[in-house]
């Protein structure tokens, strides 16, 4: 049977003649429809009558999260790029397109190279707009175990809905990190509207993270880039400032977001991305093809990251929703396991010991014990918040920053009495692996 084929190389004088060649010799391929854009190309992927994609370089709209989405169809994607165009065969596989041949390149060997990208590309039969299918190529087939010692970890910090204090940990986290010697990049991923920027009174018009995925989308993004990109607070912590604006979302593309984590791992031993609470899936209820997930770019940091924070408050109506939230976890996400912190512990909304009697509802509900808790302490918060600095630099006495040096220390591996250690990426793959 033909291998089908679409193809997008509208304004290419080669075009006409190329297809024509591939349809007219024995090569085994069948050209089953000419798109004029991207826009045609993604909505003929998902009819699922292709099985490849034929494109140009230049054809307008092609991104990274274009050719992630047609990955995530099942469609396995060849460049033509012009003989000799280097830089636009650099772009094309940042994008994620493993074969790239110049548009002087014979029927038959692009006829080939259609072939060989089907028999080693994509799974068929995927959502083109599920976020966990929509991961950068180049990065999936590694084996999770055989990462080189160089790229560090990404640790992502997410809870429930109703405040349970997701960014005071990120904060807090990441500034002890770096306290103890890990240099570490801040990411704000919530795309409600992150207020890492405010909590750190850094007042940014222009999201970080938004440019960096608008140049990893379009295949420019490099540890400098991402560098000049980031605020340095401090020696040794960086900040990707989110969404001020929460109608901005649709900025934030998961393939591309996906991509800035991974060129933060070279960039820095430790990213910390505080995240959205939200995993639902729902918006192919309101649509009748495939939609832009408001969520996907929080479900793609949780499947990308290799420590997952649980951020939960100690009140009766936290710990419910708490609950709630591990449930809707385990089912988008069955493979990861996070660690369940409990913030905002103190006497009066649980009868009792609130830490016994936290931990034993959890592990009631859950089956799941708490690997920290966290202790209420309004007037050192209330301090950094109003000076937009860390609670280190306001309250180094505090027991709530006590307590998240101890979890920085935990989660890098890092002695929290040692004043410059390296970081242990021998716990964080056997500790991976094992989960």
């Amino acid at each position: 049977m033909a291998l089908q084929v679409f193809t997008a190389v509208t304004g290419a004088a080669w075009e006409s003649a190329l297809v024509g060649a591939l349809d007219r010799a024995d090569h085994g391929v069948t050209v089953v429809r000419r798109c004029v854009d991207v826009g045609e190309l993604l909505a003929a992927a998902a009819t699922g009558t292709g099985q490849a994609a034929l494109l140009s370089a230049d054809l307008r709209r092609l991104d990274g999260s274009a050719v992630a989405r047609l990955a995530a169809a099942g469609v396995a994607v060849v460049g033509l790029v012009e003989p000799g165009d280097e830089g636009a065969a650099g772009r094309m596989q940042a994008w994620g397109v493993l074969r790239v041949l110049p548009a002087d390149a014979g029927p038959e060997e692009i006829a080939r190279a259609l072939r060989e990208a089907v028999a080693g590309g994509p799974p068929a039969g995927r959502d083109m707009a599920d976020p966990r299918a929509a991961l950068p190529g180049p990065h999936r087939d590694q084996p999770e175990g055989e990462r080189a010692e160089g790229p560090g970890i990404v640790v992502a910090v997410w809870g429930p809905t109703g405040a349970p204090g997701r960014t005071t940990v990120a904060v807090g986290l990441a500034d002890e990190a770096a306290r103890l010697g890990v240099e570490t990049l801040l990411v704000d991923a919530d795309v409600y509207g992150g207020v890492v920027a405010q909590v750190l009174g850094l007042l940014d018009e222009s999201p970080g993270l938004a440019a960096a995925a608008r140049r990893a989308a379009a295949g420019t993004l490099d540890e400098a880039a991402l560098r000049l990109l980031s605020w340095e607070v401090r020696p040794g912590l960086g900040v990707l400032t989110g969404l001020a604006r929460a109608d901005r979302w649709p900025e934030l593309r998961p393939s591309a977001v996906v991509q800035v984590l991974e060129e933060a791992r070279r960039l820095t031993p430790l990213t910390v991305v505080d995240c959205g609470f939200s995993l639902e899936e729902d918006e192919e209820l309101s649509f009748d093809t495939a939609a832009p997930r408001r969520n996907g770019a929080t479900l793609a940091v949780l499947e990308t990251a290799d420590v997952v924070v649980c951020v939960g408050g100690a009140d009766p109506v936290a710990l419910q929703r708490c609950i709630r939230a591990l449930g809707d976890l385990r089912d988008a996400l069955p493979d990861v396991e996070p660690l369940l912190v409990v913030n905002q512990v103190r006497r009066g909304p649980v009868p009792g010991d609130p830490h016994r009697e936290v931990a034993e509802a959890l592990e009631r509900f859950t089956g799941r014990g708490v690997d920290a808790f966290l202790p209420a302490d309004r007037r050192a918060t209330d301090a950094a918040l109003a000076s937009g600095r860390t609670l280190a630099e306001v309250a180094p006495a505090s027991p709530l920053r006590e307590a998240l040096r101890a979890l920085a220390a935990q989660v890098t591996g890092v002695s929290a009495q040692a004043s410059r250690r390296s970081l242990s990426w021998r716990r964080f793959r056997s500790s991976r692996t094992a989960g």
